[in-house]
């Protein structure tokens, strides 16, 4: 049972941790590096790094999606994204990567995400990527994904992302017939991944629309103002256990069938990767720390995808600075500084050898200690 505490007469909150507040505990064992696998496998699609792009075009275009995919990783190109607005959208990136402290940046994403989706551009953009020869996952909002759907099905992805700042099983409107994700899960034949979410019930809910991924968190890190906006921060220690512990009854309820948690959100080291693995996650959904790699689409430049809603944008914008390295080299490293933000799965691999475990799965079982009170 979670602690509850009372935070005044008649008002309760249970307790919850973030991934700063815990740590891993080493086993008696321990392992040789080269004998970890960080591989996982995602229904029929396998990757060599239990690694998923945030959908911001920050760091996610076709070309960025491809070499993401190429080094292992999955990369999620955003159907509502300016690769989707623009036929060629790298002036308006390069304007972006160029603002500094001084200009009002989030009036600007405001405008240049104002520009129409068109439909022919997505199919372009998805056609890309499949000839890049990696897999392809398009993300829509669940606002939009009846318009856009078909679209995007019709130009052949491999996985359909439906992701929101939040998203549940059960939304209610009196105004517009929601989408019903259980039933739309059930008329496609290619896997869907579903969030965010923050908490046990809402995980199991998303289960049992049939998707075979959900998204716990809601992406928060330095630059999310979700917080500050809505009120809304998700301890992710805590949400990633309860969305665990949801898994594990799901499985019960279903016989075996396994549903994928991907972690989003206070991951910037491969120490937080490590620890959100160690929680229960099967992936990291990374965003920050991709935009740091050289050749990002946005020059170093960082929003997310909410930083340019139109009428209530929940994120500031970070201006570029110099590129930590290379794709690969934020990945795999080598590392030439002791922060953990460069060789992010070398970092996880090293976690997983120095616990005694060989891989994601069985890191999930790592004994972690609360740190701090």
């Amino acid at each position: 049972m979670r602690d509850v505490v009372e935070i005044g007469l008649g008002k309760t909150a249970q307790r919850g941790y973030h991934l700063d507040d815990i740590a891993i505990v080493p086993s008696r064992r321990t392992r040789d590096v080269d004998d970890v696998s960080t591989e996982w496998k995602l229904d029929a699609y396998p990757f060599k790094i239990p690694c998923v792009a945030h959908p911001s075009d920050a760091t996610q275009s076709p070309d960025s999606v491809i070499a993401l995919g190429r080094l292992g990783g999955l990369g999620v190109l955003n159907a509502e994204g300016l690769w989707t607005r623009y036929e060629d959208p790298s002036k308006i990136l390069e304007e972006l990567a160029s603002l500094d402290e001084d200009a009002d940046a989030t009036k600007r994403l405001q405008e240049v995400y104002s520009e129409p989706i068109k439909p022919e551009l997505i199919a372009a953009r998805v056609r890309q990527i499949r000839e890049g020869g990696v897999t392809v996952a398009v993300r829509v909002s669940p606002q939009h994904t009846l318009a856009l759907a078909p679209v995007i099905l019709d130009a052949g992805v491999d996985l359909l992302v439906i992701q929101g700042t939040l998203v549940s099983a059960e939304h209610v409107s009196t105004t517009d017939e929601p989408l019903n994700l259980k039933e739309f899960i059930a008329d496609l034949d290619l896997p869907v991944i579903v969030g965010g979410c923050t908490d046990y019930k809402t995980a199991l809910h998303l289960m049992r629309t049939g998707a075979a991924g959900v998204i716990v968190g809601v992406g928060a890190d330095e630059w999310s103002t979700t917080d500050t906006v809505l009120g809304i921060r998700v301890p992710m220690a805590t949400a990633i256990a309860d969305a665990a512990a949801a898994r594990r009854d799901y499985l019960d309820e279903t016989g075996g069938r396994y549903v994928h948690l991907i972690a989003d959100g206070g991951l910037a080291t491969s120490g937080d990767i490590a620890k959100a693995i160690g929680c229960g996650a099967d992936a990291v959904m990374l965003g920050e720390p991709l935009s740091l790699a050289a050749g990002a689409p946005a020059g170093g430049a960082w929003w997310h995808s909410a930083a340019s809603h139109p009428a209530l944008p929940r994120g500031g914008f970070c201006i570029a600075g110099e590129p930590d390295g290379t794709l690969e080299e934020v990945l795999y490293g080598p590392a030439d500084r002791p922060d953990g933000q460069l060789n992010l799965f070398g970092g996880l691999r090293r976690a997983m050898a120095k616990c005694g475990y060989r891989d994601v799965k069985e890191f999930q079982k790592v004994a972690l200690v609360l740190d701090r009170a």
